[in-house]
């Protein structure tokens, strides 16, 4: 039996989504908001401007800037 399916939509900084990179699934928010702020600066460095949660495909928060620096 699986949980329940949170994952990331990274966006571009026009906030289009991007296909690259694929977010892992998770089983609970908080492990995907833990892996999101152990994750940042690497999904930054790869041109994500922000990440949006998802909640069985449904959005469930506003999108997180991601700022490097």
């Amino acid at each position: 039996m699986s949980g329940p399916q949170w994952t990331w939509q990274f966006l571009a900084v026009d906030e289009q989504a991007v296909d690259r990179p694929v977010s892992p699934a998770f089983t609970s928010r908080f492990d995907a908001e833990a892996w999101l702020g152990e994750q940042w600066r690497s999904l930054a460095g790869e041109g994500v401007a922000s990440a949006r949660l998802l909640h069985q495909g449904a959005v469930v928060a506003p999108a997180v800037p991601l700022r490097k620096g």
